[in-house]
């Protein structure tokens, strides 16, 4: 929004018209009336197509007017050129549909959106670019997000309001005041808004801390604010800095994400919705982030740092949402309704719709398949080099990448290490495992006979970083891999981008090879009368990658806290169904089939930024 005077601000659209959204006085108008914005964010990327309508009528149920999207660049370019808006990926379908449940909408296009996604959004393809200077007036950088929103803005544009779509405000970059401070670069991103037809209402959104607000806001542009708690605090600073402004808390954390060995968080039902009361009690609008959380399925978890190592999001995104990521309604969403319901008075009119059906919980039994390394080696014809080649090198986005060379290792306990890991290998001598490398330096000790070994390293990237300094950090062996102080050269590769295989390319790694020790391939067949909803239990195994019907559904860990995997019923098919696993440590002895999701433990958690 442009301001225009102080107490009044405006944003003009390319014909004249006002957009739906302005404000007088700090109330917010919704085509000149008072007006809320209760929001809640759920990403269509994270939840399966079929799905979206359901979704949606429960994000109304719940009290909504609106509902906001990231846009993951990612997801739409995976390679540089190919863009792609059908499917799973049909953004204008999606925000159709948000209007045909009476749902105003608003589109964060980024080019960066963090949402705990694999690089935050941005492509490999640029990030691996060497010599990319990220979310900075960098040329380079400039004219490929330039590029990407040449496809990307007029899609948008077209579902504004203004002509007649839900589309009533768009995001400038994300939370640019926990990154830097390069104002150019966030008016660049403006600019490239308007300058390809967006004219609804622009909004910031950074903390409510004075250091966040600095370097993200802009003047002339609404600036919002993304919190968990204390939205009284939140509400002063930014009235103090925006005299005149609505308050719009365009983040309420009314839960939050998991990494990989932690507990599950969780926000208590009355902690969420005494929040949610200080932010309506403040005026404000507010966009729920999670109303409905979904999954990371694939491999488009991202992972953050926490400055020692690297933590991985897991598979669920269920992030203890109103709407579970099943679509059941928990005990927090009759919470939040009824607070919501205090200042919409149309909402306890709305039909509640009934939790998803799911498949009755019984056990599939496991047939092995290939073994991990022959299976692996199988899948993909190798690249040679005198060193190891990074992901980015290999032109690989996400997965495994097996790195095999034959070094003469003396007849001794020697140290086998590898330079710049990212970010975890499993090592194995002459077919036999050995140890785990985890982390930036790490090493394991070889008993070495005078001879020469086939040294193996199955280096997995477990999500590029979505948040903080180390964005764009590149994955596989960016370094050197050593036998004591002696580099080792002459390898192969062979490519796993585990996200991309089809049908044919699982069938044929886990064809490769009769089963042999403790990991690999296996399947199991599940008959279905009916397809529902289901969660996937595998009890026993280590860790590894489980695909149905060839869809990839994600990563498991026996490191907790998630336990199962969400199936959902698009991706059943009355009949037969197969499930393939690659284990990558240890199989268990079967796949159980669950009525509801075991997410681990739980640890309430609020952020605070304190």
């Amino acid at each position: 929004m442009t301001v225009s005077e102080p107490g009044a601000v405006e944003h003009g659209s390319l014909a004249g018209e006002p957009p739906a959204l302005t404000s007088t006085d700090g109330v917010l108008l919704r085509e000149g009336h008072p007006h809320r914005v209760l929001a809640g964010s759920l990403h269509y990327f994270r939840v399966h197509p079929d799905q979206w309508a359901d979704r949606l009528r429960r994000l109304s149920a719940l009290g909504l007017n609106t509902v906001d999207t990231y846009v993951p660049w990612n997801f739409h370019e995976r390679a540089r050129g190919d863009v792609d808006f059908t499917g799973p990926r049909d953004l204008e379908r999606f925000v159709r549909l948000a209007q045909e449940q009476g749902l105003d909408a608003v589109v964060r296009p980024g080019p960066y959106i963090c949402a705990e996604w694999d690089n935050g959004g941005l492509p490999a393809w640029l990030t691996d670019t060497p010599g990319m200077r990220l979310r900075t007036s960098h040329p380079p950088f400039l004219e490929a997000v330039g590029r990407w929103f040449d496809e990307l803005i007029p899609r948008i544009a077209a579902l504004q309001a203004g002509r007649g779509g839900p589309v009533v405000a768009v995001q400038i970059e994300n939370e640019y005041g926990s990154y830097g401070d390069d104002h150019s670069y966030v008016r660049w991103v403006r600019d490239a808004l308007t300058g390809r037809g967006i004219t609804e209402l622009l909004y910031t959104a950074d903390g409510p801390t004075t250091l966040m607000q600095d370097g993200g806001s802009l003047a002339g542009e609404l600036a919002a604010a993304t919190f968990g708690s204390r939205p009284a605090q939140a509400a002063a600073l930014m009235r103090a800095r925006r005299q005149g402004e609505p308050f719009f808390c365009a983040e309420f954390w009314n839960g939050w994400f998991d990494h990989w060995g932690e507990h599950h968080h969780v926000r208590s039902a009355d902690s969420a919705a005494d929040a949610l009361d200080g932010i309506l009690a403040e005026g404000g609008s507010v966009s729920l982030y999670m109303a409905h959380g979904g999954t990371n399925f694939g491999l488009w978890s991202g992972a953050n740092h926490d400055g020692e190592r690297l933590r991985p999001t897991v598979t669920s995104y269920d992030s203890d949402a109103p709407v579970a990521e099943h679509g059941a309604l928990t005990p927090k969403f009759f919470a939040l309704r009824e607070r919501l319901a205090a200042v919409d008075p149309t909402v306890a009119g709305r039909p509640v719709p009934a939790d998803p059906p799911l498949l009755e919980p019984h056990t599939l039994e496991l047939t092995r398949r290939a073994a991990l390394l022959e299976g692996l080696r199988a899948a993909a014809e190798p690249v040679r080099a005198p060193v190891p080649l990074s992901f980015g090198e290999l032109g690989q986005a996400a997965g495994l990448v097996l790195y095999t060379a034959e070094p003469l290792l003396p007849p001794e306990n020697v140290t086998v290490s590898v330079r710049q890991l990212h970010d975890r290998a499993q090592v194995f001598v002459d077919g036999e495992p050995v140890g785990v490398l985890d982390g930036d330096s790490a090493s394991v000790t070889v008993r070495g006979a005078g001879r020469r070994v086939r040294l193996e390293l199955l280096v997995e990237n477990q999500g590029r970083i979505n948040y903080g300094p180390l964005l764009g950090q590149g994955k596989g062996i960016l370094g050197s891999v050593l036998v004591d102080r002696r580099q080792v050269h002459n390898w192969s590769m062979h490519r796993l981008p585990l996200d991309e295989w089809t049908p044919g390319d699982i069938s044929r790694a886990a064809s490769a090879a009769a089963p042999r020790g403790r990991a690999g391939f296996a399947e199991a067949r599940l008959e279905v009368a009916e397809p529902a909803d289901a969660f996937v239990a595998l009890p026993g195994f280590g860790k590894g990658f489980l695909w149905i019907n060839g869809t990839l559904l994600g990563r498991y860990w026996e490191t907790g806290p998630q336990r199962t995997l969400y199936l959902p019923r698009p991706l059943l098919r009355a009949g037969d169904n197969t499930l393939t696993v690659l284990e990558t440590e240890r199989f268990g002895e079967r796949i159980v089939l669950c009525d509801r999701p075991e997410l681990g433990p739980p640890e309430e958690y609020v952020e605070t930024f304190d």
